[in-house]
């Protein structure tokens, strides 16, 4: 089977089960930065908002999302159950997804981004 091309294609390829969480995790990123366009980038589903703002994929037994910012300390409190790695979060497929945190998550991205654009700006 051919690499998707687009994040219907990417998320079309997991059984329905999974597909449903995929779904809520794309609607989720998209309601928190709507001013983000999709692509596929390395294959797995990303929005794109100067520059590279959050990727998604799935698993067999988790949904990753990737980068993790630095947001509060409260925030990094919440994720720390999840973090993977310094930039990866893992959420099990067999929990409920946070996906109010996935929506915050993005949110410091989108500060972040801003912040990092205005700087290259003043380069």
């Amino acid at each position: 089977m051919p690499a998707p091309q687009t994040i219907v294609e990417y998320i079309a390829g997991y059984p329905p089960e999974v597909q449903k969480v995929l779904k809520k995790v794309r609607l989720t990123i998209k309601q928190a930065a709507p001013d983000a366009t999709e692509a596929i980038k390395y294959q797995i589903p990303t929005f794109v908002l100067n520059g590279n703002l959050v990727s998604f994929a799935a698993y067999k037994e988790h949904i990753g999302v990737y980068p993790v910012p630095a947001g509060s300390q409260k925030f990094q409190k919440a994720i720390a159950v999840y973090r993977a790695s310094k930039s990866t979060l893992r959420f099990p497929l067999d929990e409920p997804i946070p996906y109010e945190l996935i929506g915050q998550l993005v949110k410091y991205l989108i500060k972040e981004r801003a912040v990092s654009a205005k700087a290259k700006l003043k380069k």
